[in-house]
């Protein structure tokens, strides 16, 4: 199946829609709400404000408007000749003046290409504008999916960062249980030192947490065109992972083959190329310059001329050159094409199997590690209040409640970077 050609042809955007953008610019400069509580807003501001995007778009444009001029005839050529100016045999002086000579003529010329060679012209310039206009598809595409994967790791790392905060809370309680033990004799003072040393390991990773934090909101307003220091809102929520029916490969793979800008652009290159070869076998013919042309003698036009001048493609060797090149040309799209189509396959299948795995990991942990690792923290505890069980296996347990929730949040991150990076290979949304 291939990729359907006015899929990706540029349209100038609708005035509701520019006006809608504007809107969300003076809002936010007025002091709106922040973006970055889901990522649809991140999107949206992302389409009308990145320049990436935006510079593409004018490329598209740009090559949409080369169709027409590519197909259009040259423009025809005035040529003037002013004969006997010296007034040669008689006794009128010198002139330039066209009624004061012997004959003045006037040839208006328009060259005129071989029939068929301004369509495959125009045909070559409307893939040329079919390929930019993939590639602006393309690169919204590739920035898309960059913005929904720093997305899930701002949302992660902000719920890392929640998740580190109440832990150091909850460690801080631990202390105060280990001192009082100690303070009764009961346990050494050993178990006091280890719950400050786990403490301190615990802020020393929040600072780093922290500071992640801080460059995926920098690298999310770099590609939004803000301030790298501007304030984004908290995360709330992820995507909605699409139904696992929807992820069948075979249908994935015609909605690749279908709409994935990549697999287009490559198409139009081999469309491209096969009308450049054609252009090329077309040169065996000559083109043609039509002329008309009127002889003024003295102030009347008294005659009239016709004329037809052609190029006389004698060199054939040179022509051969240029068709076997516009052939090898083509053949590099034909396997280029095919190069793309494996590969953006393969990736298909990658990320597909990636997904899978990612929520079979998020199920487990969810309904077995995290539950097994809350029993054994509270079990842990209650021998440790009752002096069956040492410190070092309570802040264990403890750590492997950690483990689950930041496995967890890992899980859905990964989750939402295949869905970003299938989606990109789709060209759409899932």
């Amino acid at each position: 199946m291939k990729p359907d050609r006015n899929a990706f042809v540029p349209r100038k955007p609708h005035l509701i829609a520019l006006l809608l953008g504007l809107f969300s610019a003076s809002a936010l400069a007025a002091g709106g709400p922040l973006p970055g509580a889901n990522v649809e807003s991140l999107l949206e501001l992302a389409r009308n404000r990145n320049p990436d995007f935006a510079a593409a778009n004018h490329e598209a444009q740009a090559a949409a408007e080369r169709v027409y001029p590519a197909g259009s005839l040259p423009d025809p050529t005035l040529r003037t000749e002013l004969r006997d100016i010296t007034n040669q045999g008689t006794d009128t002086a010198p002139s330039l003046l066209p009624s004061r000579i012997g004959s003045t003529k006037y040839t208006l010329i328009q060259p005129v290409p071989f029939w068929g060679k301004r369509d495959l012209k125009r045909d070559v310039a409307e893939a040329e504008a079919h390929q930019a206009s993939g590639l602006a598809a393309q690169s919204w595409d590739e920035l898309a999916a960059s913005i929904k994967t720093l997305y899930a790791q701002y949302y992660v790392l902000a719920g890392s960062e929640k998740l580190t905060r109440e832990l150091l809370e909850f460690a801080g309680s631990l202390e105060k249980i280990s001192r009082a033990r100690y303070a009764s004799g009961l346990v050494p003072q050993q178990d006091v030192i280890r719950a400050q040393v786990e403490q301190t390991g615990m802020r020393t990773e929040l600072v780093n947490i922290e500071n992640e934090h801080h460059h995926s909101m920098v690298k999310l307003n770099a590609l939004l065109n803000r301030p790298a220091m501007a304030p984004l809102a908290e995360p709330l929520a992820l995507r909605p992972l699409p139904p696992p029916a929807r992820l069948d490969y075979g249908a994935l793979e015609a909605r690749l083959r279908s709409h994935n800008p990549q697999l287009f652009v490559a198409e139009e290159r081999v469309v491209a190329a096969t009308k450049s070869r054609e252009l090329a076998y077309r040169n065996r013919y000559p083109d043609f310059n039509l002329g008309i042309s009127p002889i003024q003698v003295g102030s009347k036009v008294n005659e009239w001329e016709l004329m037809i001048e052609l190029n006389i493609p004698l060199q054939q060797k040179s022509r051969r050159s240029q068709e076997r090149e516009a052939q090898s040309m083509l053949a590099a799209a034909e396997s280029r094409r095919e190069s793309t189509q494996n590969r953006l396959l393969a990736e298909l299948a990658e990320n597909l199997s990636a997904l899978e795995s990612a929520r079979r990991v998020e199920t487990l942990t969810r309904d077995s590690f995290l539950p097994q690792a809350e029993l054994s923290f509270k079990s842990a505890l209650a021998g440790y209040e009752n002096g069956k069980v040492d410190f070092a296996t309570l802040l264990d347990a403890q750590r492997q409640i950690r483990k689950a929730k930041l496995d967890l949040l890992k899980a859905q991150a990964d989750e939402q970077t295949r869905l970003a990076e299938m989606e990109r290979l789709l060209g759409e949304d899932l």
